[in-house]
């Protein structure tokens, strides 16, 4: 997979993707990945990629000029170009699934008040939303979708299971505590369940559990 972010802050979209499970997946060749500044692409002397609102209003707006050369450049045959923006439809673990098998994804990311809509009509395949908050700039939030979408590539977790047997498999259930050892810490112990080594009941607990917590956590989901 190839993935290409187009932010006016590289460097904060690539330092998270720089270590650990990322970083072994870059390495193993896995992924590339490449940070490009918008601003490269400006006409303007000072590199200048944002105006005021047309029709008034508070903030900048990044203009179409340098977005549309910098998509278009970037752009292939088999990209996927998206849009990180707090308008954008929420990021769920079933689409982060779909994103992973995408051969390129070019990731767009939003600044000051956003984008100039015509970009959004002309280029952009899809928005994305990590949730419903404001940050800084879109970069933060490319850094998160590009991290949830390269664990899941074949080979980049340690085990097969792990990107299996998680909260959101299920999008509509997390998962059940887990524990280790020392069974006794401060008094609190390990469920006994899960001592028991009979798997059918652990499974069974298991299940309680994430309903439980479910419930608890998130009872906006509907298991």
């Amino acid at each position: 997979m190839k993935i290409d972010i187009l932010t006016l802050f590289p460097d904060i979209a690539l330092s998270p993707l720089s270590d650990s499970i990322i970083q072994r997946a870059r390495d193993a060749g896995l992924v590339e990945i490449r940070g490009h500044q918008l601003r490269d692409w400006s006409e303007d002397k000072h590199r200048r990629v944002d105006d005021s609102p047309c029709g008034g209003g508070p903030g900048m707006v990044l203009q179409p000029g340098p977005l549309f050369a910098a998509i278009s450049g970037l752009k292939q045959e088999n990209t996927r170009v998206i849009l990180m923006t707090p308008q954008g439809a929420p990021l769920k673990q079933a689409r982060v699934r779909e994103l992973s098998t995408e051969e390129h994804l070019l990731i767009v990311c939003g600044h000051y008040e956003g984008v100039d809509h015509r970009i959004i009509e002309e280029l952009i395949d899809e928005e994305i939303s990590i949730g419903d908050y404001v940050l800084t700039n879109g970069a933060i939030a490319a850094a998160v979708l590009c991290d949830a979408v390269i664990r899941l590539l074949p080979g980049a977790l340690g085990g097969s299971q792990s990107a299996i047997e998680e909260s959101f498999t299920d999008p509509n259930l997390l998962e059940a505590p887990c524990y280790t050892r020392p069974v006794d810490f401060m008094g609190k112990k390990v469920p006994e369940v899960l001592l028991s080594g009979n798997h059918g009941k652990i499974a069974r607990w298991r299940d309680e559990q994430a309903l439980a917590r479910t419930t608890q956590n998130r009872p906006d989901l509907k298991p």
